[in-house]
């Protein structure tokens, strides 16, 4: 199958606020014709100035932004073929849910019928027949971000701009829309960039993930790669919970390379390109037991519980060992018993395989 083409490609992009404050560093990214794909990182990371830049909102320092193939240098964001659904969702109060999205076709002057017809497939695409006539306070948060999903979609854009959408639903209605925006997507197969500082929110949704830190971007890659690959200390912090030991010194075992982690001890890995600073495993590859493993080729700890936190479907355990590492493990909890595995206080061993470990070189 041959490869999407880029429908917008961010060249060598810097952007200073006062001449001075770096908010955006030297940033080179493609993103493909019909891909959902997202920016994610913490706050102040550069991923909203980007998306602004993508947008029109604010011009490069340097570089070129090219949206399918125009260099968008000089263009108003309201001649960029792309549409942008912000935060706050911005509908009009004022306005029924109809009105809100016509506006976009009013304003550029489109014929009465050809409003009505799109208006009456936007509505739904998104699912809100029966709510036309309503006023933007008569309706749920969900259904409010629907009406700003409709305006931005029925300008049929090329590309559609979210600057954390979901940001503003509680915990149950944010996890149903994402399947939604998903799905949305899916349906009417445009690209979709998404701005997120939630790594769940990034890794259930996109195709590909842009990991933001300091202005730059660390690394790209589809979310399951990112998550069990990923290429810093820093992306494998920030992606979900891990632990990561710091590697002091290597040596060449012939079909392995042979690392020296004080915690851990020796600890064999296949030879890795580059050199290694650390190695990062995730909680729920390792393994309790008040016993010691005794399968061949594990990596294995004793540590003392600290605290087990309930989360429902899994608890969360924390552990300190001996010489005061501390480290995570995540339980699923598939007994309905009332007491958990293990309880504050216990001495446990905590083991996993060599394959469950990434090396990485900073």
């Amino acid at each position: 199958m041959a490869e999407a083409r880029p429908i917008i490609s961010i060249q060598d992009v810097t952007k200073r606020f006062g001449g001075t404050v770096l908010a955006v560093d030297t940033v080179n990214l493609d993103i493909a014709e019909g891909e959902f794909f997202a920016l994610l990182g913490p706050s102040g990371c550069g991923k909203t100035t980007l998306l602004r830049m993508i947008a029109g909102f604010e011009t490069p320092t340097e570089g070129a932004i090219l949206i399918d193939g125009e260099d968008m240098v000089g263009i108003e964001p309201n001649h960029r073929p792309v549409n942008m659904v912000f935060q706050s969702y911005a509908v009009f109060p004022h306005m029924t849910v109809a009105e809100n999205i016509a506006y976009g076709l009013k304003v550029v002057g489109t014929p009465r019928k050809e409003i009505d017809q799109r208006v009456e497939e936007a509505i739904a695409l998104v699912r809100l027949e029966g709510l036309e006539a309503r006023k933007p306070d008569m309706l749920s948060g969900g259904q409010r971000q629907r009406v700003a999903l409709a305006r931005a979609l029925i300008k049929q854009p090329k590309v559609l701009l979210l600057d954390e959408p979901l940001s503003a639903l509680d915990a149950k209605l944010r996890e149903a829309m994402q399947m939604e925006l998903v799905n949305l997507q899916h349906s009417v197969g445009i690209t979709f960039i998404i701005v997120t500082h939630d790594q769940h929110e990034a890794l259930s949704m996109a195709d590909r993930i842009a990991v933001m830190g300091d202005g730059r971007v660390l690394q790209v890659a589809p979310p399951m790669e990112l998550y069990e690959y990923p290429s810093s200390t820093a992306v494998a912090d920030f992606i979900g919970q891990v632990n990561i030991f710091a590697v002091e010194g290597a040596e060449d075992g012939g079909d392995c390379v042979v690392l020296r982690v004080p915690e851990l001890g020796d600890v064999r890995l296949d030879p890795p390109k580059g050199g290694i600073s650390h190695i990062a495993v995730r909680p729920e590859k390792i393994r309790l037991g008040v016993a010691e493993p005794e399968q061949a080729g594990l990596v294995k700890l004793r540590a003392r519980v600290e605290n087990v936190s309930y989360g429902g479907d899994q608890s969360h355990v924390f552990l300190r060992t001996a010489d005061g590492t501390t480290v995570s493990v995540r339980v699923q909890n598939v007994d309905r018993a009332l007491s958990s595995v293990v309880a504050r206080g216990d001495q446990v061993w905590l083991s996993w395989q060599a394959k469950d470990i990434q090396p990485l070189a900073n």
